[in-house]
């Protein structure tokens, strides 16, 4: 392990239950691995009718590209919005009921210092149960709300 919790936290906005990583595995400036334990918790804040479905691994991924960020810019992750998700694949229904710990993987594809995208997959024993790209914009990279007066 490299960087526990507390150490993502810092890096993060997701804080308490919504800081959805316990650890990173691996980190360089094109990719980071991460591992999670807090899928099968009742009180996940994810969950809904008693279930974390498969979507939610999109948010893992969106927060595996922040504590990057945070990582590569060796500060607090810059605040954006995730904008879009494209070629998302979901291989399972539900996270949940899966025992042992969730690993992801986010890669670098593009960086226009006002956005960003990644390739994400979120791994459970070897098998793979999400993949896709996010698209964020930063929010200091947004144009200002115009006064239509």
């Amino acid at each position: 392990m490299i960087l526990a919790r507390e150490a993502i936290q810092a890096l993060i906005p997701h804080q308490g239950a919504m800081c959805l990583w316990d650890e990173v595995m691996a980190w360089d400036a094109a990719s980071i691995r991460l591992r999670a334990h807090g899928h099968r918790d009742p009180a996940h804040p994810l969950r809904s009718d008693g279930r974390l479905r498969a979507v939610h691994l999109c948010e893992y991924g969106a927060q595996a590209m922040a504590v990057h960020g945070g990582l590569r810019a060796d500060a607090p992750a810059r605040q954006g919005l995730l904008v879009a998700l494209r070629e998302v694949r979901l291989h399972v229904a539900r996270a949940d009921d899966l025992p042992g710990a969730l690993e992801g993987e986010a890669d670098v594809l593009a960086d226009a210092g006002h956005s960003q995208q990644y390739a994400f997959r979120i791994v459970h024993a070897g098998a793979l149960l999400a993949e896709g790209r996010a698209a964020v914009m930063f929010r200091d990279g947004l144009a200002a709300p115009t006064d239509a007066g």
